[in-house]
């Protein structure tokens, strides 16, 4: 196996290059998505993309030893204090933005700034558990349909979770495991299906608790299986039974991750999403794609049997070299992106065949996972 993952390397190399050559322009910036291949900048500090740039700088510094890039995750880090102590507008989504910023920070410099950030951060999403209907509320607001937002739970919660297994150690405080622990119960329950297809929205009673309606959400619609959707339950799911070992959850990893991987043709990277339509012209989502395969990285340590681990990570590795051959953005100075072909929000027509932040952190997430596993082989 360690053959095949010789490109690991290379890719490392050349994203590694592209980061340095990228970060002199995005610098003290938020990026989100391209716009004729320049990321554009994102006017919210409190959503829920901006800790994937300083994210990614972490990553890439961590391996390379590369100031510039610390400095830069550091500045945007203490920036985003600002929606920590606004404290109204964040939501859901704090683990994305804090996970990958201040823990790492503190993971790696020790700082107490950043560890006190995410235990702020791993409270407040504590504080969004309904508790007679075991879920963590999403947004405070929705645009996306009817459905109310006191109600309503989203599967890109269970990307969210590993902050408050964190903030559980740190603290010895199992109520925040407890907390995880019943949301992730509550979509293996409600959002997965028996085939390992994905629902993207579930609206609850927010009094009751009952399930009120499933929403398509980003998807095609409501019985459909958006990709990206498919990739956080795989991702998400992996990384509970790693902060757990509670079983159902690998389960869960594998299952959703079967048929993520049943369903990728010779490309090795989804459609936006695997129930839709399909042309010519129906776009992929290669954030989908990235994410799903950091996933699979992880997975492959996790799964029981060998030949389970090998299945994960030829999937990773085929996934992975895919976006890198034939996606990225490598000797494009006019791109600011790692990758293309992202798709955003396709429903709304919004962000289709671009770069997307979280996707380039993936794939680079990936590529570190997979780089640490040749430095073991």
């Amino acid at each position: 196996m360690k053959d095949n993952l010789q490109w690991v390397e290379q890719a490392w190399s050349d994203t590694f290059e592209k980061v340095k050559f990228t970060s002199e322009n995005i610098s003290a910036r938020f990026p989100t998505m391209t716009s004729d291949g320049i990321y554009t900048d994102s006017d919210r500090l409190w959503g829920w993309v901006v800790g994937f740039w300083p994210g990614l700088l972490w990553l890439l510094h961590e391996k390379e030893d590369y100031a510039p890039f610390k400095d830069i995750a550091i500045q945007r880090e203490d920036t985003m204090d600002a929606a920590l102590d606004e404290y109204v507008n964040i939501h859901h989504d704090v683990g994305f933005m804090w996970q990958l910023t201040s823990i790492k920070q503190y993971e790696l410099l020790g700082n107490e700034q950043s560890r006190t950030r995410a235990l702020r951060a791993a409270s407040h999403l504590a504080s969004r558990f309904n508790i007679n209907g075991r879920f963590l509320t999403a947004w405070n607001k929705n645009d996306v349909n009817d459905a109310d937002p006191k109600g309503l739970s989203i599967i890109d919660s269970m990307m969210n979770l590993p902050i408050l297994y964190w903030a559980a150690e740190q603290l010895d405080a199992p109520r925040f495991k407890l907390i995880a622990m019943a949301h992730a119960d509550t979509v293996l329950k409600e959002f997965i299906r028996p085939d390992g297809s994905v629902k993207h929205m579930v609206e609850f009673d927010y009094l009751s608790g009952d399930v009120k309606h499933y929403h398509g959400g980003q998807g095609y619609d409501e019985n459909s299986a958006w990709s990206r959707g498919a990739s956080w339950a795989v991702h998400g799911f992996a990384m509970s039974y790693q902060h757990t070992k509670e079983e159902r959850y690998l389960e869960a990893a594998m299952k959703t991750a079967d048929f993520f991987i049943d369903h990728l043709d010779d490309d090795s990277v989804p459609y936006w999403d695997f129930r839709a339509p399909r042309d010519e012209t129906t776009p992929r989502d290669t954030s989908a794609g990235a994410c799903a395969a950091s996933g699979l990285v992880l997975l492959s340590d996790l799964a029981p049997t060998e030949e389970l681990r090998q299945r994960y990570l030829t999937a990773a590795s085929d996934i992975l070299a895919s976006l890198y051959k034939h996606y990225g953005t490598y000797g494009d100075s006019s791109n600011q992106g790692i990758l293309v072909g992202g798709t955003f929000n396709y429903p709304k027509g919004l962000g289709i065949d671009c770069s997307l932040i979280y996707g380039d952190y993936y794939f680079v997430e990936g590529l570190y996972r997979l780089k640490n596993k040749l430095e073991t082989l």
